[in-house]
């Protein structure tokens, strides 16, 4: 019983102490799922504050991103208006270029026209003050004004005749240019004929070759129109830094003193080699030995240093002139290098064709100089010009003054004689009416003033008689 009794203790025990169990395992379940609980509120708190700060970022960032994309539609409206700016600007150069251009082609005519309507205003002005005036004085006013007016029509009659002989020379120049140019291949292929010619005859002697050159390059000069001793001068004798004689061939003057040298190099007996050559194998050692001639050519004229001598003002560069237009071309074919070799020397490889072409360019810089000088003689013929015209206008009112200060004066005088009582015309005609001898009458208008005024006499004569009686 006892045994029993200890059991169901020991199981009421056993009971008791497994609630208790239970009761501190759900307390710690409990209190382990408020604790995970509380951290997820914590951490879900935590995220949204993330959440919050990430959104106020990139509402901030927005911000900024629109503040900055109305900055740059801000410069970009600047830049349009800059854009339309610069447009208008060059709208209103180019009209004015237009224009200054138009006034230019207009500027001979214009001066035309004016010396017919400056003609035709004196010869109005003249022939209405002479003929407003009296008879007496029309001689020598005309006289007096054709004096003042010959030099002004001499000095306009020079004027037009310069501009006219400046455009005759100009179209002249034009016309022969055409003409000139349309010949250009026919004097190439003649050039080159004349050098297929002289290649047998040269090939031996380098003085000849040299000579032969040379002459080449001065008959390019005459063609180019360019003249000896005022363009361009021909074995000029200088000295270079160390004091050594130098002679270049050709001394090209450009405006502004500057200088162009220009260097014959003939290379005649490789190319004959090369064009006679039977074999390739020949061929190709003569083109190659050709080619190395033309760079011996270059290095010697790079040597002499022309563009440094004393009394040139040389460009930076120097131009090697080959006559032969057909080795010019083989050599240029067969290296392609070597008119960037020749130019890094400050040297520039020139053949008949391409020379003629330069010097033509050069003959039309000197034509525009020219011309540019001519405007500004005429400009200034045109300003004295404008200087005489009023010194006659001033003349002109002299003239009228003295005119109109003579015409007062007239009819002053004739006012004095037929005016008033007792007036010296009524006088006068009364002592011819009471028998004085006379052979000549008074002019029609004055003896019509002179009735009116003895009329007048005559009544207050009778007034006064009355006044008498």
């Amino acid at each position: 019983m006892i045994i029993e009794q200890l059991v169901v203790w020991q199981t009421v025990a056993g009971i008791a102490v497994l609630l208790v169990l239970l009761l501190l395992g759900w307390i710690f379940i409990t209190a382990a799922k408020r604790r995970g609980q509380r951290d997820e509120l914590e951490h879900l708190r935590h995220h949204q504050a993330v959440s919050n700060l990430k959104e106020q970022q990139q509402s901030a960032q927005l911000v900024g991103q629109d503040r900055e994309i109305a900055s740059l539609r801000d410069k970009l409206d600047l830049s349009d208006n800059r854009v339309r700016q610069l447009q208008q600007q060059l709208a209103v150069i180019e009209t004015r270029r237009s224009e200054e251009s138009r006034r230019y082609r207009e500027q001979m005519e214009l001066v035309q026209r004016e010396e017919e309507r400056l003609t035709q205003s004196f010869q109005n002005l003249a022939n209405k003050i002479f003929e407003e005036k009296r008879q007496a004085f029309k001689q020598d006013n005309k006289d007096s004004l054709e004096a003042l007016l010959s030099p002004l029509r001499s000095q306009m009659q020079d004027f037009r005749q310069r501009v006219e002989d400046v455009y005759e020379k100009d179209t002249d120049d034009r016309r022969m240019l055409r003409l000139e140019l349309g010949s250009l291949k026919d004097l190439n292929l003649k050039m080159s004929q004349e050098a297929q010619a002289l290649t047998r005859a040269l090939k031996g002697d380098n003085k000849i070759q040299g000579n032969w050159g040379e002459m080449v390059l001065e008959k390019i000069l005459q063609e180019s129109g360019l003249r000896k001793g005022h363009e361009y001068d021909v074995q000029v004798v200088l000295k270079d830094e160390a004091g050594k004689r130098q002679i270049p061939d050709v001394i090209v003057h450009l405006p502004e003193n500057k200088d162009i040298i220009i260097d014959s190099k003939v290379s005649l007996l490789d190319y004959e080699r090369t064009c006679n050559a039977e074999t390739d194998e020949l061929r190709v050692k003569h083109l190659r030995a050709h080619v190395d001639s033309v760079k011996r050519h270059i290095q010697l004229l790079s040597a002499k240093n022309y563009e440094r001598l004393e009394g040139v003002r040389s460009l930076d560069f120097v131009l090697l002139f080959i006559p032969v237009e057909a080795a010019f071309m083989l050599a240029v074919e067969t290296d392609s290098g070597i008119f960037t070799s020749a130019f890094e020397k400050n040297i520039i490889l020139v053949s008949p064709t391409t020379l003629l072409a330069t010097l033509r360019t050069v003959q039309s810089i000197w034509r525009y100089e020219n011309q540019n000088t001519n405007a500004e003689r005429i400009a200034q013929d045109a300003g004295r010009l404008y200087d005489q015209f009023v010194m006659v206008l001033e003349s002109v009112n002299e003239i009228g003054r003295h005119l109109n200060k003579a015409s007062e004066s007239y009819e002053q005088t004739v006012k004095r004689l037929e005016s008033g009582r007792g007036n010296l015309l009524g006088r006068v005609e009364k002592l011819k009416a009471m028998g004085a001898t006379a052979k000549k009458n008074l002019p029609e208008n004055f003896a019509r003033e002179a009735d009116d005024a003895q009329e007048l006499l005559d009544s207050s004569v009778v007034s006064a008689d009355r006044f008498q009686k």
